[in-house]
């Protein structure tokens, strides 16, 4: 039974490593959805200015069910320190602005009785030193996140090579074309970092 399990685990790992070319795009796709999360989440960072991603996400109770903001309302921005909100349905305005307030989001909306507008706080030094070291810290946690993708993918292509799947010099072209593609990724992180610190400071 032991020998039979020992079979199978070998023949999956055949099957997985077989084809490396796959093993470096699924690599590839992984590494740029990682960029894109980072990029989601960075986005949502409020940082003294006026931005229509600082209400993604937010739901509001409307036709019996929750439907997310910027379905309900076009969300616009008049000023650096003020967003807009323009229902399209004026019945919910109400609906509208409870959702926001209660969005845990530090944001104060006020009605003209059509409009809805969220003024954005500015920044202190302390607010923004703390927001340095927290998108700091998640840049840093997605750089590991990516590496760890190509760690994965390096001991897949090492398999093939050491099972003879692969030649050496056809592993080794792999292992440098996973690299090149982990530094482009890191990069891209090391860019939408930069952004939102210079954001950030203002």
């Amino acid at each position: 039974m032991g020998k039979d399990k020992e079979k199978e685990k070998g023949k999956r790992e055949q099957e997985v490593n077989i084809n490396p070319d796959k093993v470096i795009s699924d690599a590839k796709e992984e590494m740029k959805k990682a960029v894109e999360k980072f990029d989601e989440e960075m986005r949502k960072v409020k940082t003294g200015r006026a931005h229509p991603s600082l209400l993604e996400g937010i739901k509001v109770f409307a036709y019996d069910s929750e439907v997310p903001l910027n379905q309900l309302a076009l969300i616009s921005v008049s000023s650096p320190s003020e967003l807009i909100v323009e229902p399209f349905d004026q019945n919910l305005r109400a609906s509208i602005e409870k959702a926001i307030l209660q969005s845990g989001r530090d944001l104060v909306p006020q009605s003209d009785g059509k409009i809805i507008k969220i003024k954005i706080p500015p920044l202190t030094r302390e607010t923004r030193e703390n927001l340095l070291k927290l998108v700091r810290k998640k840049s840093e946690e997605f750089k590991v996140s990516i590496r760890n993708i190509r760690d994965k993918a390096r001991s897949d292509i090492k398999d093939a090579k050491d099972r003879k799947v692969i030649s050496e010099d056809r592993a080794r072209r792999l292992f440098d074309e996973l690299q090149k593609i982990t530094d482009e990724n890191i990069k891209k992180i090391d860019a939408i970092l930069q952004a939102k610190e210079k954001e950030i400071l203002g």
